[in-house]
C-alpha cells in the first residue's frame, strides 16, 4: 500500500511521541522534536485545503523544513544517548521517506503551476 504523506506523518508522530514519553532530562530537545514532527503532518494536511497553488506549495515546503528539523532533533537525541541507534535509524529513515514524497510533490506542483 502506498501511504500518503499525511498517513506517514501521523505514524511518525505517534512513534516519536511514544519514544519521547520514555526520555527523561531532555525536555528542551523532546519538546522541539515533538513540535517539528507534529508540524509535518499538520502542514501537509493544511496543504490539502490550500487557497492557491502557491499556498499549496508553501505548506508542503514548510512540512519539508519541519521534516529536516525532526531529523536534526533525532540525531541530537541519539548523540546524547537518549535514544538507541536502532530507534534513531528507524525514525530517521521514516523521515527520509516523507522527505522524498514531499520533494516529489513540491516539484510536481511547481512544474504544473
Amino acid at each position: 500500500m502506498n501511504k500518503t504523506i499525511k498517513e506517514l506523518a501521523v505514524e511518525l508522530t505517534i512513534e516519536i511521541t511514544a519514544v519521547c514519553d520514555n526520555i527523561k532530562g531532555r525536555a528542551v530537545f523532546v519538546n522541539q522534536l515533538l513540535r517539528s514532527c507534529s508540524s509535518i503532518g499538520a502542514n501537509s494536511y493544511e496543504a490539502k485545503y490550500a487557497q492557491s497553488t502557491a499556498d499549496f506549495i508553501n505548506k508542503l515546503e514548510i512540512s519539508l523544513k519541519e521534516c529536516y528539523e525532526t531529523d536534526y532533533w533525532l540525531e541530537i537525541l541519539f548523540k546524547v544517548g537518549s535514544i538507541d541507534e536502532r530507534t534513531y535509524k528507524t525514525l530517521s529513515n521514516k523521515c527520509g521517506t516523507i522527505r522524498k514524497k514531499l520533494i516529489s510533490s513540491i516539484t510536481t506542483a511547481k512544474e504544473n503551476a
